[in-house]
């Protein structure tokens, strides 16, 4: 059980561990130094959590924010409701395109907005909530399975170590794209492929050519 006049550095830090996050990747998400978490639970640097900062890290592990160090809200009997905070997790839309045509050189990888999800659902599909991005498709290259101006969710923890049958954003010649990648017969051999029959792959290809971004697990579209 949380709460109970538990110091909020024990509470925090058993949730760390009890959903397998870091203190480095937590500090990020706050957008501070990676350090930044560790120094508040081990050294009690900061003495309290910033406001904004324990307001992100109560919805993001879905836990009222008094459990953090926060004020217990004011209850009145019978008009009282539970406390327990929806964990939404804010996933930066990142300021590109992953080409599915013929190539784009756009490095350009600001957050350009924000797509808000539920941190449980990101879990149940096995990605890490601050390993994940949004990027554009731009082209018709993966069609039907991907179409120009579809957003696609990128997991930059999946990539080259674990590389399978899949659909995967990387770069090849210096070109960000996303393709389907399929492992050959052949031993240290890939093939980067277009899903639309109209545009052309790259057959049994050494893997040191490509550099993997991270694998495509969810894609949204807007129907017209």
């Amino acid at each position: 059980m949380i709460g109970n006049g538990e110091d909020p550095r024990d509470v925090l830090d058993r949730l760390i561990a009890e959903r397998g996050e870091n203190y480095a990747d937590l500090s990020r998400l706050l957008k501070r130094n990676p350090a930044y978490i560790q120094q508040f639970i081990k050294r009690g640097t900061p003495r309290k959590l910033d406001e904004e900062d324990r307001r992100v890290l109560a919805r993001y592990f879905g836990v009222p924010e008094d459990v953090l160090g926060g004020r217990v809200p004011a209850v009145s009997g019978a008009s009282s409701r539970s406390r327990s905070i929806p964990a939404i997790v804010a996933v930066p839309r990142l300021a590109l395109g992953a080409s599915a045509g013929s190539g784009t050189l756009d490095d350009d990888e600001r957050a350009a907005g924000v797509m808000a999800f539920d941190a449980s659902w990101l879990r149940h599909i096995g990605v890490r909530p601050q390993r994940v991005s949004i990027i554009r498709v731009d082209g018709e290259s993966m069609a039907p399975t991907l179409s120009d101006g579809d957003e696609i969710m990128v997991d930059h923890d999946d990539g080259a170590e674990r590389l399978r049958d899949g659909v995967y954003v990387l770069r090849l010649d210096g070109v960000l794209m996303v393709k389907r990648v399929a492992l050959g017969m052949r031993r240290n051999a890939i093939s980067v492929l277009s899903d639309n029959a109209h545009y052309p792959g790259w057959i049994d290809i050494d893997p040191a050519l490509v550099d993997i971004v991270g694998r495509v697990v969810w894609t949204g579209r807007r129907l017209v």
